[in-house]
This record gives C-alpha cells, structure tokens and sequence, in this order.
C-alpha cells in the first residue's frame, strides 16, 4: 500500500478511536514524544500528558465527535478539514469547522495541530 493510502486510512481510524471518547486508546497513535497544539493554547508535550489532556475534555464535555470533511496527504502530513462536534452537559451538539494537521513518524502521530476560531467555537457553546 503506498504511503499516502497508509497515511489517510491511519489518521481516519484515529479519528473513529477518539469519537470512542477513550483516551487511552489513542495511545498507539502516538509517538511517545507527541505534541499537540490547539490554536491559542501552549503546546501539550509527550503521550502520557497529551491522553491526560484529553481524558479531561472528554471528562468535560457530554458529547464529542469529530467528522472528516475533507483529507489531503503530502508525504508524511496529513491534512484534514473537520467538523468538531461538541456538546456541554446537558447543551446540544454544536459544530465547530477545525483544520487538523498530523505529522506522522514511524507510522505514528508525531505532531498535531487544531485551527479553530476558538471564540466563536465558545459563543456557540454558550448559546
């Protein structure tokens, strides 16, 4: 299979593993030095922090669902254009346009950026 097929399918199924809303499972994916960046926030260094991250906002947040619009593969970067679907206890589920960008090493995410208008995702969330 060649890279880009591998690449696309990988990421696809990582984001079928986080619409489980396990944290821990998204631990294969991950290169142990892994960050992940959303869009104003400081990086989030290594695995072990970056599942922590996550078992809080899952913890947080009643519904989240990530849906792939649009995926585009350049050698070991992966580019997808999301919907984030997110819904506050007892809120709906509101969607939120995301571009995510992962760098892949060794057949794992070594790098991974969220772009959101995180004041309008809020806005949203509070309406």
């Amino acid at each position: 299979m060649p890279d880009a097929t591998r690449h696309d399918a990988f990421v696809r199924e990582f984001v079928t593993t986080f619409n489980a809303k396990d944290a821990d499972a998204l631990a294969p994916f991950l290169t142990e030095d892994v960050s992940f960046t959303a869009y104003g926030d400081e990086p989030v260094h290594g695995r072990a922090a970056v599942i922590a991250l996550w078992k809080g906002v899952f913890a947080n947040f009643s519904e989240i669902r990530f849906e792939t619009v649009h995926q585009a593969v350049n050698g070991d970067v992966v580019i997808a254009e999301q919907i984030h679907g997110l819904a506050l206890p007892g809120g709906h589920l509101v969607p939120v346009m995301n571009m995510a960008v992962y760098e892949l090493r060794d057949g794992r995410i070594e790098a991974w950026r969220d772009y959101t208008n995180p004041a309008y995702a809020s806005s949203l969330l509070q309406a």
